[in-house]
């Protein structure tokens, strides 16, 4: 206010009317401004609230996925040990089977066999199997408790 009476002092007595309203129009476009001024800061503030959570998600959504991923290449990992050791054992199991083929297809070892698991005896001999008797035990009395 007291600059608005500081300029009218100023100015000639005629034109001081008109420059009371200049100044009033001005200081009202002014104000008009200034209330834009402010609209657009708080429009530029809300976009860039809006930018920073729409990032902070997309950074949890990331680091999510990452922890994810890493745990099933662990996962994978440790399937991939346990196959390959079922696969090596498998290859030795089948080593040990294709040698038990080649002995068991010799006429020796398969006499060999017929001998002394199946417990069969060639031509002109005789099979004398021994028992090993077990004591016996005698048995146990069962009684009822009343």
């Amino acid at each position: 206010m007291e600059n608005l009476q500081q300029e009218n002092n100023n100015i000639p007595s005629g034109m001081q009317d008109n420059a009371g309203e200049d100044l009033l129009l001005n200081h009202n476009i002014a104000k008009k401004v200034k209330d834009k001024s402010k609209k657009h800061k708080r429009k530029i503030a809300f976009y860039y609230s809006f930018l920073t959570f729409v990032l902070l998600f997309c950074l949890i959504q990331v680091g999510f996925s990452v922890i994810l991923n890493t745990s099933k290449i662990i996962a994978y990992r440790s399937k991939i040990k346990t196959m390959t050791k079922v696969r090596d054992e498998a290859e030795q199991r089948n080593k040990d089977l294709k040698n038990d083929i080649k002995l068991f297809s010799k006429a020796s070892s398969l006499e060999e066999i017929a001998r002394n698991n199946l417990k069969m005896a060639g031509n002109k001999e005789i099979l004398v199997i021994i028992n090993k008797s077990q004591p016996k035990q005698p048995p146990q009395n069962k009684s009822k408790k009343k």
